[in-house]
């Protein structure tokens, strides 16, 4: 027995007489700070670098530590996997690419800076305490037959093998020896953390990468195929009027609905839907490298959902879903897998809203959208009361940066009208949002309450929206011939009592509720 061993029986010893269990307590302490050379302390600790190149001298001349080795080969053996840690071939060309990285998965998205921790944490590793030498049951410590074996190689040729036991029944430890000897150790329990893991904890579960608001590129369109969707796919295209830094109407939303109906979107509730594949990230990893059984198995062959995102850097990304299902939590999620990709991904459907969304959860209800300075003409109609109305620029060769009723004409019926009382009523149009959305109702017979035709110089577009008798509450909002809304019947009647004050000077009614 060396003498620092017998300097440890002897503590051990008067420490037995003061008090046995804190003799226990002390000899296996991990919280001693970590040293790079070898040690002995008065409360029993050693600090003993277990693995280390031996090949290998001197400092690094820019840090002044003790050189440990260059590592080349990693090779872990769990419960679970065997995994085997090599240089990363892409670090000789690119410097962002990590040092280590899985051999035989290469080809797939990994977490390289855990993987690195998987050679980086054994090399150099250092001791907390010597626990026992010359052990004779290693079976105590977990090290008869060791669940995790670390097998570290250097360039030199030199190698290594730990031998990972139990976690000591106090503090961050866990019991370790080298191959070949007989002295058990213990170590910092957060150090031999990773190399319990399985193959699918080092495996990057982004699905795709988020490449930064100042490098976003520009999503063209996103379409929506599931099969269980009411009325067909949604298509969802970004809205070139978005820009026009002078364009001002619709919603702040980029991006407009095109199918199953046409409508604006509400900015919160849709830009998880066209910008959510970026940063799209799993709670888990159903199966790498997969074959055709593992796409069978999670639903993907032919997938529940599909969707396909186009981007102006002319990359096409198509995301693949299952039917969601529930978990052991009670949450909702779904299998995913990128078309062409060898990785199916387990998706939570609070993030993969696609699978989930419906043409009412993410479109607005505004159903008059275009700014009050860019009607050129428009006719309102309510029963043997009809209002003619057309606006022009008084000087339309003037450059504003906003513009105010003095800068119009209008004209009601061919009569000066005065452009402050056209916005006004205007104002009243626009004041309410629809209540709910009425895309497959039937279209009385007969003709509508009210209606309002408009044409949109900025678009060029004319739009008829008609308000139709639906209901002891409701009125429904039919946009160039289609069922879009339902709206309160109240606002409908306040807006039959504006129009018959157009040609007046009665004030506005701008209340209804």
């Amino acid at each position: 027995m060396n003498k620092t061993a017998k300097g440890i029986v002897a503590l051990a010893g008067v420490l037995a007489v003061l008090g046995g269990g804190y003799a226990a307590l002390r000899l296996t302490d991990p919280d001693e700070p970590e040293e790079s050379s070898v040690s002995s302390e008065e409360d029993g600790s050693q600090h003993v670098i277990l693995i280390r190149d031996d090949k290998v001298t001197g400092e690094d001349p820019e840090t002044g530590e003790t050189l440990m080795g260059n590592v080349v080969h990693v090779q872990v053996k769990n419960e679970t996997d065997e995994l085997s840690v090599i240089p990363n071939p892409k670090a000789a060309t690119d410097e962002n690419a990590t040092k280590y990285t899985l051999e035989g998965y290469e080809d797939i998205p990994l977490r390289g800076a855990v993987i690195g921790t998987l050679a980086n944490n054994a090399n150099g590793l250092t001791t907390e305490a010597v626990i026992e030498e010359n052990c004779s049951d290693l079976a105590k410590f977990g090290l008869a037959d060791p669940v995790i074996t670390v097998d570290v190689t250097y360039e030199t040729g030199t190698e290594k093998t730990l031998l990972v036991g139990n976690k000591a029944p106090t503090g961050d430890a866990t019991y370790v020896m080298l191959k070949g000897l007989d002295t058990v150790y213990t170590v910092r329990s957060s150090a031999m953390a990773n190399y319990s893991n399985t193959l699918f904890d080092f495996v990057d579960k982004t699905i795709i990468e988020d490449p930064g608001q100042q490098n976003y590129p520009k999503v063209e369109s996103v379409l929506i195929q599931r099969e269980d969707l009411e009325g067909g796919d949604m298509y969802i295209e970004y809205d070139p009027r978005s820009d026009d830094e002078g364009y001002t109407g619709g919603t702040s939303a980029t991006h407009i609905l095109k199918r199953p109906t046409e409508a604006f979107l509400s900015v919160e509730r849709s830009t998880a839907i066209t910008t959510g594949m970026f940063g799209l990230s799993a709670e888990d990893i159903f199966s790498v490298h997969c074959q055709e059984p593992d796409i069978a198995e999670a639903g993907l062959k032919d997938p529940f959902c599909t969707v396909t995102m186009k981007c102006d850097d002319g990359n096409t990304y198509k995301l693949l879903l299952s039917e969601p299902f529930t978990s052991g939590e009670g949450s909702k999620s779904c299998y995913a897998m990128l078309e062409g990709g060898n990785v199916i991904y387990i998706v939570s459907t609070e993030k993969a809203q696609w699978a989930t969304v419906t043409p009412v959860d993410i479109a607005s209800k505004i159903f008059i959208g275009a700014y009050v300075w860019n009607i050129t003409d428009l006719t309102a109609q309510a029963g043997d009361t009809a209002a003619e109305i057309k606006v022009t620029r008084k000087d339309p060769s003037a450059e504003l940066e906003t513009f105010s009723a003095s800068d119009f004409n209008a004209a009601i019926n061919g009569k000066t009208f005065d452009s402050e009382r056209f916005r006004q009523f205007y104002s009243f149009l626009i004041g309410a949002n629809a209540e709910e959305f009425a895309l497959d109702e039937e279209i009385p017979e007969g003709d509508p309450a009210a209606s309002i035709t408009y044409t949109d110089s900025y678009s060029g577009q004319t739009t008829k929206v008609e308000f139709y008798d639906l209901s002891a509450m409701k009125d429904l909002i039919v946009i160039d011939g289609v069922s879009k809304f339902t709206i309160s019947k109240s606002y409908v009647e306040t807006l039959i009592e504006n129009i018959q004050k157009l040609d007046s000077d009665e004030e506005f009614v701008l209340t209804w509720k």
